[in-house]
């Protein structure tokens, strides 16, 4: 039995609307300072697609660095960064002004015309990539530039089979769907053809176990490709993966998995491409999590989310033989937005303020600080069955028994509403193809002080919801 670790005081609390507790600032908004919050509640559901996520009880009205801010007053600890996006945090003044400057004199363009800020966005991008991803274009979405890095790899192999990852997550098109083996591919019909699995890369809960109990990644991974060359008619043409797959619940590549993936892909003519959507531009503590595997560089590496900053834009990036190779063979993904000044401009200034303040470093030592404390938390609370992740990327997985690690999906949504209520927003998949994991990725400027608030804000959660099997003595 041991003590709790965080304490809350009235400091970082104050009473809120209906005296929940709330982590909330006064103030008017001066973008929404009033808004009927039941009347625009109503209207959500009266107006609104469901696409697939429960919305949200609240409505909110503002974000600003690190929070979000409620029509009720409310003030939430954003420790997922929007939809694991905003880096930088929320209303960046240097984004900020590069949005409205842009906004008033470059903000759209035809797609075949060239602007500075896309040439400076590649330049600095390149520039800070190892040699083989010499060249890049830049889209809108996650799902779009995996589209178009498995349309590029198809071009240069001439082949159409793509290899996915158990418990991945690439995106809404046609082939990032198909190699999506997590959620929302029901009710369609046949994918698209040619698309094949290898076993998810789940520590916690593969089957694949040496002698002693530990992981047998290796073993599981050459029996995934088995099967792949069991299904394949003969026409590989490239394999997707992300270095943290997060959507199945922020699961890490063990080491030694990225080289031995390459390796595989070589031996059948096949391209690796590695997908950094969450964990590209330094939230893992390496400017690209794919470096953190020594001597491991991806044919095509795909980029979004974090390179917006909350913003569309996503990228591809690629060799110079590959893209010699498919313009010649006139590969062509010509969208609307395509190299778009205003959001490449926003991209360009967050790898600028990421190198230049080392933000890099400071995400490593800020998810040092994070994952010491997730763990803490596991050694009190029974009901924490894992905690992984790297740099600023952790997951915590919730079970009703550690030894069966039997997973707890009524508990864990319990948790996570305790902790909105107390003010702090760490994303619980509600699907169970989750695992009833906690994903925080907070923005990488996060300071020490709002690490162990959220800290302190997550062991209250834990220590006044029923269920969660303290392991510590109460005072």
């Amino acid at each position: 039995m041991v003590d709790r670790p965080f304490a809350l005081t009235s400091s970082n609390l104050v009473r809120g609307v209906a005296g929940r507790i709330t982590t909330r600032e006064d103030g008017d908004n001066p973008l929404y300072p009033a808004v009927n919050e039941s009347e625009l509640l109503d209207k959500t559901s009266r107006y609104l697609v469901n696409f697939g996520a429960k919305f949200s009880p609240d409505i909110i009205v503002a974000s600003k660095g690190l929070y979000v801010h409620t029509a009720s007053g409310r003030r939430i600890l954003d420790w997922t960064s929007g939809q694991m996006s905003c880096l930088l945090g929320h209303g960046h003044p240097e984004i900020v002004s590069v949005i409205a400057s842009h906004a008033a004199h470059l903000d759209h363009l035809f797609s075949g015309m060239v602007s500075p800020p896309v040439v400076s966005l590649a330049e600095r991008l390149i520039t800070q990539l190892p040699p083989g991803l010499d060249k890049a274009f830049f889209l809108s979405t996650g799902g779009e530039s995996n589209e178009a890095a498995i349309k590029m790899a198809k071009v240069y192999t001439g082949k159409f089979e793509i290899v996915g990852v158990g418990g991945s997550w690439h995106g809404m098109t046609a082939s990032a769907l198909g190699v999506q083996y997590h959620f929302g591919r029901k009710g369609q019909g046949p994918t698209m053809p040619g698309m094949l699995m290898l076993p998810p890369p789940n520590a916690y809960r593969s089957p694949f176990r040496t002698a002693d109990g530990a992981y047998d990644w290796e073993t599981e991974l050459d029996y995934g490709w088995q099967m792949v060359d069991h299904m394949s008619c003969g026409s590989l043409a490239a394999c997707i993966v992300e270095c943290i797959q997060s959507s199945a619940g922020m699961h890490v590549l063990p080491k030694g998995y990225l080289a031995a993936l390459k390796k595989h892909c070589e031996q059948r003519g096949m391209l690796l491409i590695v997908d950094e959507a969450q964990t590209g531009v330094g939230r893992c503590g390496d400017l690209m999590a794919s470096t953190h595997y020594e001597g491991v560089i991806p044919d095509i590496l795909t980029l979004s989310k974090t390179l917006g900053n909350g913003l569309p834009l996503s990228a591809v990036v690629t060799s110079t033989t590959i893209e010699k190779v498919c313009a010649e063979r006139d590969f062509c993904f010509y969208t609307t937005h395509v190299n778009d000044p205003l959001p490449a401009a926003v991209g360009d200034k967050v790898l600028e303020i990421v190198l230049r303040d080392n933000l890099v470093d400071h995400a490593r030592e800020m998810g040092e600080i994070l994952h010491q404390g997730l763990r803490r938390l596991q050694s009190r609370y029974g009901c924490i069955g894992d905690v992984r992740g790297r740099g600023l990327m952790a997951g915590v997985e919730i079970v009703s028994d550690r030894d069966t690690k039997l997973p707890a999906f009524d508990l864990a949504r319990r948790i996570g509403a305790r902790a909105y209520e107390l003010g702090v927003w760490a994303n619980l998949s509600t699907h169970e193809s989750f695992g009833g994991t906690f994903r925080i990725a907070p923005p990488i400027t996060i300071t020490q002080a709002e690490v162990e608030q959220g800290l302190a804000l997550l062991e209250e959660a834990f220590a006044s919801t029923d269920g969660t099997m303290p392991l510590f003595v109460s005072a």
